[in-house]
């Protein structure tokens, strides 16, 4: 009765331990880090830093001075050494580790062996970043932050950027559109696509900036953001229209600029411009942001009057795409399918569209469209994504780079009241005017009357 007892004491404790780090660890795995994961991990790194680096290979032969210091110290053996370790800095996701290599490394050498390090340290994965010449950082994740997205609280909002999705090493992934101008959005039903958009809305709104939508499945997508779009064009007839008036716009933002570039001799270098971000603040224009979505419809023709408009409309995306930036009209162009057969242009505009975001499609040509020209390792990365897992895509730019991404949960009738509280931020463009979306009027809101019924009162 004594050793049930015992046992009763020591392994209850240790059991509701157990068990309460397994149901942490699988629904709750940001509070498993910070109380276990994250020690053990610290644990592992610190104990066996050295022999690990020489395990993958990342240690070089110290120098002569190195060894006959040690010779004459002490008889213990010289071993090789491993980069220099800075100090460890936890985070809510996982571990950063500054390295400064030694001569004749390379951060290349460190990337190559960081499935190794992954393994060897007990983390979900590890990324190098490198920081300056001959310094690098070690971002250990702890667990799959793409599981369950939980956004940085710590986000500077700015013109023309917004956070959107949290890329797989725990950072933030923003879309700039200063920096990368346009983008090609690919996604297949319940994909997640239609959930990037609504972020992009919902945060564009809450800015100074005008917003334009061209939306092809008779607006189900941009209908409910209309409070706050300047423009809103359903069909390919309206598209039609539209678009020649954005042409429009963009020459004279040229003309704005040009007469700017009126170099006199008072005029300071520092004014003189090729963009409207170098035009005084009380001069500059307002940017546009033209939403495209399901750009295959505009390339679709069933008569040859429907050919001639369609090479006109992709003719004008490819001006808008070529010659926006500098007068602050920016492209956000998103499908289910991209591909060349589309027609004359389509290979033309993508050229054009420097951001590209690829959820998941339904046939590995649009993934080579999107991913193919820029980074063909991403086209099987994002092939592979499941269908459990809506929100998933791949994101690379022309500069080679590329990661996954996934976008939280954001509902439309969310997105859609942000553009309502932020109806009164539409900027006021003359040319657009004749193309704003009618905005149904909100019913009011009937309080209910008293439950009791007042008596007057008599003398």
């Amino acid at each position: 009765m004594t050793d049930l007892a015992t046992l009763l004491e020591v392994g209850g404790p240790v059991a509701t331990l157990g068990g309460g780090a397994a149901y942490a660890r699988a629904r709750h795995p940001g509070v498993y880090w910070s109380t276990v994961g994250l020690p053990v991990s610290t644990v592992r790194l610190l104990s066996s830093y050295g022999s690990v680096m020489e395990a993958c290979g990342l240690t070089v032969a110290p120098s002569r001075l190195r060894v006959l210091a040690v010779k004459a110290t002490t008889r213990r053996e010289v071993r090789p050494v491993p980069p220099r370790r800075g100090i460890i800095r936890p985070t809510t996701t996982g571990l950063r580790v500054r390295l400064r290599l030694a001569p004749g490394q390379e951060p290349a050498d460190v990337a190559a062996s960081a499935e190794r390090l992954r393994h060897a340290w007990g983390v979900h994965a590890v990324y190098v970043t490198t920081i300056k010449p001959g310094v690098v950082e070690l971002r250990l994740v702890g667990f799959d932050v793409l599981r369950r997205v939980r956004m940085p609280r710590r986000l500077r909002p700015d013109l023309l950027r917004v956070p959107v999705a949290l890329r797989e090493d725990a950072t933030p992934f923003v879309r700039d559109y200063r920096t990368v101008p346009h983008q090609l959005t690919l996604g297949a039903t319940l994909s997640g696509k239609s959930m990037y958009l609504r972020h992009l809305v919902a945060g564009l709104a809450r800015q100074p900036v005008a917003l334009v939508g061209v939306d092809c499945k008779r607006g189900v997508e941009l209908a409910p953001f209309a409070p706050r779009l300047s423009t809103l064009a359903t069909d390919p007839e309206q598209a039609a229209e539209l678009l020649p008036v954005l042409i429009k716009e963009m020459e004279d933002r040229y003309d704005l600029i040009k007469a700017r570039q009126g170099i006199a001799p008072s005029t300071p270098d520092e004014e003189i411009t090729s963009d409207i971000w170098g035009l005084p603040e009380r001069e500059r224009p307002v940017p546009v942001v033209l939403f495209v979505d399901e750009v295959a419809e505009l390339f679709l023709v069933a008569t040859k009057k429907d050919e001639e408009r369609r090479d006109e409309m992709v003719t004008q995306l490819i001006r808008l795409a070529q010659l926006g930036r500098a007068a602050g009209i920016y492209l956000e162009v998103c499908g289910q399918r991209f591909g060349a057969e589309l027609g004359k242009g389509a290979t033309m505009l993508r050229a054009q569209l420097t951001g590209r975001v690829c959820h998941r499609v339904n046939d590995e040509a649009s993934a080579k469209m999107a991913l193919g020209d820029i980074a063909p390792e991403a086209v099987s990365a994002a092939c592979a994504i499941a269908p459990e897992r809506p929100g998933l895509a791949v994101a690379g730019d022309t500069s080679g780079g590329w990661s996954r991404i996934r976008t939280p949960y954001l509902s439309l009738g969310d997105a859609a009241e942000t553009c309502r509280e932020s109806a009164h931020l539409v900027p006021d463009l003359p040319a657009l005017k004749p193309f704003r979306p009618d905005v149904p009027v909100r019913p009011p809101v009937e309080t209910p009357g008293p439950v009791v019924r007042p008596r007057p009162v008599t003398d």
